[in-house]
């Protein structure tokens, strides 16, 4: 299931990149920050990985954006993790 939102981009965090512990495969991924309009704007971390690194080329903080995202959770030692996985970036205007 894929979201949409929509918002103001604030920070375009580092690469991070590193090679799987279980199968030696290299990945990379970046995170970046937008913050979204209105009465109560909320600031949203999403995280792109490999090849769509790409799509932040045509960002930059203050750029306004429409991100497209799936919300994946994951168990690690009893413990919950979620992610906003950005699966389409457009920058607006």
């Amino acid at each position: 299931m894929n979201f949409n939102l929509k918002g103001k981009t604030t920070q375009i965090l580092e690469l991070v990149s590193g090679t799987s512990k279980s199968t030696g495969n290299e990945w990379r991924k970046q995170s970046f920050v937008i913050e979204t309009e209105g009465q109560y704007p909320k600031k949203v971390c999403f995280t792109v990985w490999g090849d769509r690194i790409d799509q932040l080329s045509a960002l930059s903080v203050g750029t306004e954006c429409d991100v497209q995202f799936r919300v994946e959770s994951r168990e690690y030692n009893g413990k919950w993790y979620t992610d906003l996985t950005a699966s389409e970036i457009q920058a607006i205007g």
